[in-house]
């Protein structure tokens, strides 16, 4: 549990000091201050509005008991089981199988799964994503990936101002040109490196914390597994449109491994797996 948030901490911390060193390298105080009020207000408009956007992209339902009194029942069963206020629950017809939540906090939460989630998966597997999409409720990491999302865009932003007008330091001289170059190229790569690791680090602990809900790691490895096999061939064109919209899906199917791994928002589904059936012999559930 520690060593999730531990790492989350460390990355946001170097995102914050990359963001330091680029702008006072090319922006100076006042470049600084504008690129992080300019990415932070646009942030703040998206962190508080993007349930409404992404649900109305994905052309999602809601549902109710009535409507889907079987998934609605349980969804209400694991928000009681992690102490959470009762989301908002949609359906997406879309043949993928997917999920993701969504909202600015808890009292504020949706969550939403596809049709073809429903299909692919058991009663015991779809149980263990949702517990999985609580998980990143009751952790606030729509807030996480908000505030890593706004200091690696000020980054950015920085970096291209210093490519337009060139860097400038604390006392407005023009900077070392060579240096400029560099860390014009070099900062909004380190930038989404750093932003997509927490991301990983992120999806770590809702695998884990949603093991935790649902009392059954076993279930989410299974499902992560099915997930996996079934979603890559299979198109979403509403997060191939928009891309964005990805890595809120419990599992994107245009990550990668090796060095590509490192420009992915999920990790590895092997050692998603692989961790999930470490907690599960812990705790003595191996057999199940």
């Amino acid at each position: 549990m520690f060593g999730n948030w531990l790492k989350t901490t460390l990355l946001m911390a170097a995102i914050v000091a990359l963001f330091g060193v680029v702008g006072l390298a090319l922006g100076g105080p006042v470049g600084m201050a504008l690129a992080l009020l300019l990415g932070g207000a646009m942030n703040l408009w998206a962190y508080w509005f993007s349930d409404r956007m992404v649900l109305r992209m994905y052309n999602a339902r809601e549902v109710d008991e009535y409507s889907a009194p079987e998934f609605y029942r349980m969804v209400a069963e694991l928000a009681k089981r992690a102490e959470l206020p009762m989301p908002r629950v949609y359906l997406i017809d879309e043949d993928q199988p997917n999920a993701f939540a969504t909202g600015r906090n808890p009292d504020n939460a949706a969550v939403a799964a596809t049709t073809g989630i429903l299909r692919v998966l058991n009663e015991r597997e779809l149980r263990g994503v949702m517990a999985h999409e609580l998980a990143h409720v009751k952790h606030r990491d729509i807030l996480i990936s908000t505030i890593s999302a706004t200091v690696a865009g000020a980054v950015s932003s920085i970096a291209q101002f210093g490519m337009i007008f060139g860097g400038r330091d604390d006392e407005g001289r023009p900077a070392n040109p060579l240096v400029g170059i560099l860390v014009t190229l070099l900062a909004p790569v380190a930038a989404m490196l750093i932003q997509f690791a927490i991301s990983r680090a992120r999806e770590f602990e809702a695998d884990r914390g949603g093991a935790q809900i649902s009392g059954d790691p076993q279930a989410l490895a299974s499902a992560l597994d099915k997930i996996h096999r079934y979603a890559s061939g299979i198109p979403l064109e509403t997060a191939e449109a928009h891309p964005a919209t990805a890595q809120m899906m419990i599992m994107n199917p245009l990550s990668g491994g090796g060095i590509a791994g490192l420009f992915s928002t999920h990790p590895d589904t092997g050692e998603r797996i692989s961790r999930l059936q470490a907690i599960a012999k812990a705790l003595g559930l191996s057999n199940r």
